[in-house]
Parts: structure tokens; C-alpha cells; sequence
């Protein structure tokens, strides 16, 4: 009986920890307040997304016919 006691609290010791855990990262992924953007703001530069090729960079359109 004493073993099932014993085992029952290092259970509750690694939930423990483990929510501990998730919390902390969490908090460490949350923006600061001050920082928010505005909802359906622009995430990338056009110069980003020229850089990974999603959109054609000036030189390229002017090739185009």
C-alpha cells in the first residue's frame, strides 16, 4: 500500500512539472502587449517574399513580353 502512495505523488510531481513546463513556454512564445499587430496585417516584406520567390522581383517583370 505504501509503493501505491509513493507512486501516486511522483504522478502528480510529473504532471506537475510537465504543465509547469507548458506553461513556461507559453509565456516565453506570447508577444509582449505592446507589440501586437493589427488583425490581417501584412506579415512579410515584398522584399521577403521576392527573396523566396512567391512574388517577381522588379528585374524579372521587365523581362516578361
Amino acid at each position: 500500500m505504501a509503493r501505491s502512495r509513493r507512486m501516486s505523488v511522483q504522478k502528480r510531481l510529473r504532471e506537475r512539472k510537465k504543465a509547469e513546463q507548458a506553461e513556461l513556454k507559453r509565456v516565453t512564445r506570447r508577444r509582449p502587449e505592446g507589440v501586437e499587430r493589427a488583425p490581417g496585417g501584412q506579415v512579410a516584406a515584398r522584399e521577403d517574399l521576392e527573396g523566396y520567390g512567391v512574388v517577381l522581383a522588379l528585374a524579372d517583370r521587365r523581362d516578361e513580353p
